[in-house]
């Protein structure tokens, strides 16, 4: 398999990606098209992207014709899943599976203002950040749902659903913006943000991304989430 990502260090959805793909146990070349860049569209040309529109992340499984091609992160998800077994990313109840997927699919879908005022970016540290309500409304609806989804079926183990799984790949670049911004945030999610931060492959990535050369000015500049 072959995962084509973005910049480790703004993409949200790369890293959902990534982290799929290694929760699925099934070895994989990564790729790194950087964002924005001066040579984006050639490198999208050269890396064929043209399926998912130019964006990433996006899985090809296997060459020529016959390859497997699965662009959007969630989708990368469910195509690990069958390929693996799906317990690996979903809880086995049935109560706590269709929340993790309720969960899942509501933060594919929605916090559009949470995504426009606290973009993803690891290396950035900023404190006393003032959003606006829908943004405060956002992380309220988060917070709500991970309380819930703590409470309920968290008692496993310290993510969201007790052990590592899709719910949680899919809310791992909120911590990375609650962790960015300076957002705060309650007892139990200061614990389960530490528990995802310490993960050995999310730690894998932000050292990865503190590493990059590039930056993107629209995340970087002074007046970014300002």
């Amino acid at each position: 398999m072959k995962l084509i990502i973005g910049n480790k260090n703004y993409s949200s959805w790369s890293l959902r990606g990534w982290l799929a793909c290694k929760q699925s146990g099934l070895a994989f070349e990564e790729i790194t098209v950087p964002l924005y860049g001066e040579d984006w569209d050639e490198a999208r040309k050269a890396e064929d992207l043209a399926p998912s529109s130019g964006k990433v992340p996006i899985l090809w499984d296997g060459d020529g014709p016959d390859g497997a091609v699965v662009w959007d992160s969630l989708a990368i998800i469910e195509y690990l899943a069958d390929k693996v077994g799906r317990e690996r990313f979903w809880p086995r109840a049935d109560d706590a599976r269709a929340m993790a997927r309720s969960m899942v699919a509501e933060m594919h879908s929605s916090y559009l203002p949470l995504r426009r005022q606290l973009p993803m970016n690891i290396r950035k540290r900023r404190q006393g950040v003032a959003v606006t309500d829908e943004v405060r409304a956002d992380i309220v609806r988060i917070l709500t749902l991970w309380a819930e989804a703590r409470a309920r079926f968290g008692k496993g183990g310290p993510f969201l659903f007790g052990t590592f799984s899709a719910a949680d790949i899919i809310y791992a670049p909120v911590v990375s913006r609650f962790l960015s911004y300076g957002v705060p945030v309650p007892g139990f999610a200061v614990a389960y943000m530490q528990a995802i931060w310490d993960h050995e492959w999310v730690r894998a990535w932000v050292a990865a991304a503190s590493e990059e050369e590039w930056t993107i000015e629209q995340f970087d500049g002074p007046s970014a989430a300002a």
